[in-house]
């Protein structure tokens, strides 16, 4: 098993730092639960939305928290 790298060894990495519920209310606070419901469909953004739902489903749950992260990325590109 590896080691996970050091925080010098991650100086170009735009997610290093940023912790999974910065990135929920950042997009929430970006596109609102609506938006953020049409571009990533899951149930914690649909139905009943909240941050501390979403952290839960997230954090169980892979291939739903690569969306989101690519979400982050790409909204941090547009707005830069």
């Amino acid at each position: 098993m590896t080691n996970p790298p050091l925080p010098s060894e991650q100086p170009r990495n735009p997610l290093h730092g940023v912790t999974l519920e910065a990135m929920v209310r950042a997009l929430e606070a970006h596109y609102g639960w609506d938006e953020l419901s049409r571009r990533i469909p899951v149930r914690c953004f649909t139905n009943d939305p909240s941050v501390s739902s979403s952290l839960r489903f997230l954090r169980k749950t892979p291939w739903a928290r690569e969306k989101v992260e690519n979400l982050y990325l790409l909204t941090l590109r547009k707005n830069r």
